[in-house]
């Protein structure tokens, strides 16, 4: 190839201007023992929140038992005031049934005692009457019964009938006011024990209202308790949620801690070559300008000229293949190359007039990053020289 041998013929010119370059953009090797401190230090705050995280799923199991010892406290304590509270209302039907009772005595009472009244009346209409009667005509009464008589024990006799009849006529008349009295009597201690029976109802009822208050607001406590509950459930189960990123967190710290140790031997064992040392297949520059182009076809020239430098600087170290070709087709080290976008690139030539200039560049020994041999993404915690959308390191 045409640039190979501009190389050859001008090695110690090349040797120069590689020196000059390195001196200006040496990376430093001590960036990895920056990165691994940068790394520890996360890893070490992530667990110190992880312990947070923990100590606050503890507090809330805590909180959670003490709900449930309280939600358990309150249950029995419901129970029992539902006992009570349905005894309270059994006893309140007890008083209606005989308030119910008391109140059919009553009118039945009153109905007798009306009943007496009349009786009474018309038995004493009766004897007025015949009182009434005898006085009007007491004259008629004994000329009849003088005159009438046929002897004077007949007339004995009607005397005894008159006298008779007035003592029975009075007899009638006290037993039924006996009767009417012995029904007030009964009338009045029916309303006495009903009144009672009111009084107690009041009492009973008072009480049932206080029970039914009680349940309530035991009840209401309950409700609050379980929703206490729920909220420190879920509470704990966005902890425990956080507990488990943050684990994750600090496994993908550590991996990228390992990842940086390991490239921190490796820096550490690098022995580099010099430019001048390296043969060039006839196909580098085609296969380092389509990679290129794979990796850092949208990003300014500058970072172009890194992703060769860094495959460059890969050749150049002793930890990596010493070939173009053998760098860029290493096992898992260049994506592209996995996902088959390099091959496309390859059968359809796809590099920019750029990419072949930032190949060129960097076969020459041109590096915008020093001798750093790895790129990427950003990603948090991670330093070193960024250009574009890549950080190189």
């Amino acid at each position: 190839m045409e640039k190979t041998k501009v190389r050859k013929t001008g090695k110690k010119r090349i040797a120069a201007i590689m020196a000059a370059v390195f001196l200006v953009c040496a990376f430093p090797l001590t960036v990895y023992a920056d990165k691994i401190s940068d790394l520890e230090k996360e890893i070490n705050e992530r667990k110190e929140e992880k312990e947070q995280t923990e100590s606050e799923i503890k507090s809330k199991k805590n909180e959670l038992e003490d709900l449930n010892e309280a939600a358990d406290r309150l249950k029995g304590q419901l129970n029992n005031l539902n006992s009570e509270l349905t005894a309270v209302s059994n006893n309140l039907a007890e008083l209606e049934e005989k308030i119910a009772s008391k109140n059919a005595e009553i009118e039945t009472t009153e109905k007798e005692l009306e009943e007496a009244w009349e009786k009474e009346g018309v038995q004493y209409e009766a004897m007025k009457k015949r009182i009434q009667f005898m006085y009007e005509k007491r004259d008629y009464i004994m000329m009849e019964m003088l005159f009438g008589s046929a002897s004077f024990a007949e007339l004995l006799n009607r005397q005894d009938y008159i006298e008779k009849l007035s003592e029975y006529d009075r007899k009638q008349l006290d037993a039924f006011i006996a009767i009417r009295e012995e029904i007030q009597t009964k009338e009045a201690q029916l309303m006495q024990e009903k009144e009672e029976l009111d009084e107690l109802k009041v009492s009973v009822e008072a009480e049932q209202s206080r029970f039914e208050g009680l349940v309530g607001q035991v009840s209401g406590e309950i409700n609050s308790t379980q929703q206490e509950m729920s909220e420190a459930e879920a509470e704990m189960l966005r902890y425990e949620k956080e507990l488990e990123e943050q684990k994750s967190d600090i496994a993908r710290l550590q991996e990228e801690l390992a990842e940086e140790r390991r490239l921190s031997q490796l820096a550490a064992q690098s022995a580099w070559r010099d430019i001048s040392e390296i043969s060039f297949a006839g196909g580098d520059r085609y296969l380092l300008a389509n990679l290129i182009y794979c990796e850092a076809g949208n990003q300014p020239y500058e970072g172009q000229v890194a992703v060769g430098a860094v495959v460059m600087n890969r050749v150049m170290s002793s930890v990596f293949p010493d070939t173009v070709v053998g760098v860029i087709y290493q096992n898992k080290q260049f994506s592209p190359v996995a996902s088959g976008r390099l091959a496309l690139a390859l059968a359809e030539n796809r590099a920019t007039d750029a990419c072949y200039r930032a190949a060129d560049a960097a076969m020459t020994g041109a590096t915008t990053v020093g001798n750093c041999l790895f790129f990427r993404t950003p990603i948090e915690g991670l330093t070193g020289t960024r250009i574009g959308g890549h950080i190189f390191y």
